[in-house]
């Protein structure tokens, strides 16, 4: 008799046939940002701040090369031209296909103002926040790694910016330095440090004891190497999140300074500034004048608001599945 013929092999059925039965194919396990990553995009309410920082962000950097690079306006209109033909009887003209934010009472195009505006705020709002974390990552390792009298002093350091009122001493600073666009970020900067400061401090106090640690330090690593190149870097996580909270807080402190005349000054063009010289109109009803750089301040930090406490809740080992 002939042999038997035989049945053709189903797809994949080789692959399946070489392991042993019961075992799965295993597949590689996904890094801490991948997996934060993942987790970020269920969270619908962070997705759309990450949009809403990135819209503003591209409108800002873009106002930055515009204007330091290329030397041009990006604004359609100068922000600060005034035309008292487009403000009859001083009350400014309502949005029009000319002017879509409309004018103020001095004929000056709102749009434009609003997106020089927008360049000023988040520039204040990273550099302040650059400055804070520099101050912050340099003092908070170093305090959580020595501990004993450092710690102490450092820490102590850091109550007293923690108890005394901080917008209070936002104007204390900024009455010493006096009003002005460089002195704005450099107040907020200097009072925001011990937030991170801390923050990083009670992170090393849970790596230095670590065995990657004990094993640096073993082979002859010296402390600022242990610090910077394997602490640090494992201690970063919540620091994120702080700053993406921190850029927000920071362009609402700016633009309090700026509605009560100690921040950014005329005839330069700012959130919060807009929105205090323009509220005695809203009330005289010129709805525009007061709606358009209110939503753009409400928008952005929303959007850094919304984002941080997304990146917070992905990042967090005690919320994962």
């Amino acid at each position: 008799m002939g042999d038997a013929v035989s049945a053709p092999s189903a797809p994949g059925s080789q692959a399946s046939a070489s392991l042993p039965a019961g075992d799965v194919p295993q597949t590689k396990p996904l890094g801490l940002w991948a997996d934060s990553w993942r987790r970020l995009k269920r969270n619908k309410v962070a997705i759309i701040g990450l949009v809403i920082i990135s819209i503003f962000l591209v409108i800002g950097a873009a106002e930055v090369v515009a204007t330091d690079v290329v030397h041009v306006n990006l604004a359609p209109y100068n922000p600060n031209a005034v035309n008292y033909k487009l403000t009859p009887h001083g009350l400014g003209s309502p949005p029009s296909l000319a002017h879509p934010f409309g004018t103020d009472y001095l004929g000056r195009d709102i749009f434009s103002r609003t997106l020089v505006a927008t360049r000023i705020s988040l520039l204040i709002g990273i550099i302040a926040v650059a400055i804070a974390l520099t101050i912050g990552l340099a003092l908070g390792p170093v305090s959580g790694y020595y501990g004993g009298a450092i710690d102490s002093v450092i820490m102590r350091l850091a109550d007293i910016f923690f108890a005394y009122p901080y917008i209070l001493f936002v104007l204390l600073i900024m009455t010493v330095l006096g009003p002005g666009f460089r002195n704005v970020f450099i107040a907020i900067g200097i009072l925001s440090w011990a937030t991170y400061a801390r923050l990083v401090r009670g992170t090393v106090l849970s790596i230095k004891t670590m065995e990657y640690i004990e094993a640096a330090r073993a082979q002859g690593a010296s402390d600022l190497r242990i610090i910077f190149r394997h602490v640090l870097p494992n201690s970063m996580a919540p620091v994120y999140v702080a700053i993406a909270m921190g850029i927000g807080g920071a362009i609402v402190t700016e633009a309090a300074l700026s509605f009560l005349g100690i921040g950014i000054q005329p005839p330069n063009a700012s959130w919060g500034s807009m929105i205090s010289d323009y509220l005695s109109y809203f009330f005289a009803g010129r709805w525009w004048m007061e709606l358009f750089p209110s939503v753009a301040l409400v928008l952005t930090v929303f959007g850094f608001i919304s984002f941080g406490n997304g990146l917070r809740d992905a990042t967090d080992p005690k919320l994962k599945e």
